[in-house]
Formats: structure tokens, sequence, C-alpha cells
């Protein structure tokens, strides 16, 4: 049995439970963290989510960017940031909004008919004199690697 949530853009939908990612064992980056903040109210640890933009900054490139969401548990009297799909030490989190779940902190919301045409936002780390620090470069696959 697989204990782990794959990340897939298709399988996106407005309607997801935190149950269902459960059990289908696919998401989004919101769909992880609603997963994971469950969990922890489950266990008695207060959870929110967040929503911002995490860019690339000491990661390869992974192309244009989109917000992104995480969530944030309060222990020892603070807010401490969780990132249920990137389990490792991102730099440059934007912090846009908190709120108990996607619902109240939503990126768009829209009546009728809304047609979003293109999209960009880049994010750098610079060096103290302003200079853009240039991303690593992806690792080049060969066949058998």
């Amino acid at each position: 049995m697989h204990h782990h949530v794959r990340f897939d853009y298709m399988s996106a939908r407005p309607i997801k439970t935190a149950l269902d990612v459960f059990t289908e064992r696919v998401g989004v980056c919101r769909d992880f963290q609603h997963l994971a903040i469950t969990m922890c109210r489950a266990m008695n640890i207060p959870a929110r989510y967040v929503t911002g933009y995490l860019g690339d900054i000491r990661r390869p490139s992974t192309g244009a960017g989109d917000f992104s969401a995480w969530y944030e548990v309060y222990l020892d009297g603070r807010w401490w940031p969780m990132d249920a799909r990137h389990n490792d030490g991102r730099m440059g989190r934007v912090l846009m909004a908190v709120g108990r779940d996607a619902t109240d902190v939503a990126i768009t919301t829209s009546f009728g008919v809304a047609n979003l045409r293109s999209f960009v936002v880049e994010s750098f780390e610079v060096t103290e004199t302003g200079e853009k620090v240039p991303l690593p470069e992806a690792p080049v696959k060969t066949i058998g690697s």
C-alpha cells in the first residue's frame, strides 16, 4: 500500500475534501495542506491554511511560477510554517493570506465567465548589492539514470 500523495495538476477539483485526498492519494498543493491540517487538528494541534507564492530560489527552475499553499501550526506560543507538498527547507515564501482553509483565502473568486489568458510570477534571490543570483541548472538526465 502506498502511503504518499502524488502531485498532479490535473487532479484538482473545487470540492475535493481532505478525505478524498487521503483515499485517492493524489492532489495539488491545496489538497496536501488540507490533509495535513486535518491530521494536525485531529491531534489537537492548531493549524491554519496559508496561500501565497513560492518561487524556485536555490532550486532548478520548474517553469512559469504559480501561487502556492502551505500551512502553519501553533506550537510554543507562535505559528510555524509547514509544507506538506515541499517537505524541505524552501526559501522566499511570500505570504498573502491565512485562513481556516482554502475557501477563506481563495486566490480568486469570480462570478460568471472569467478567462485567465496569461499569468507570470517571478522571484529571485539577490546579493547584498542587488545582483540577481542565477538558479541552479536542472540535472541533465542520461540514459539509465
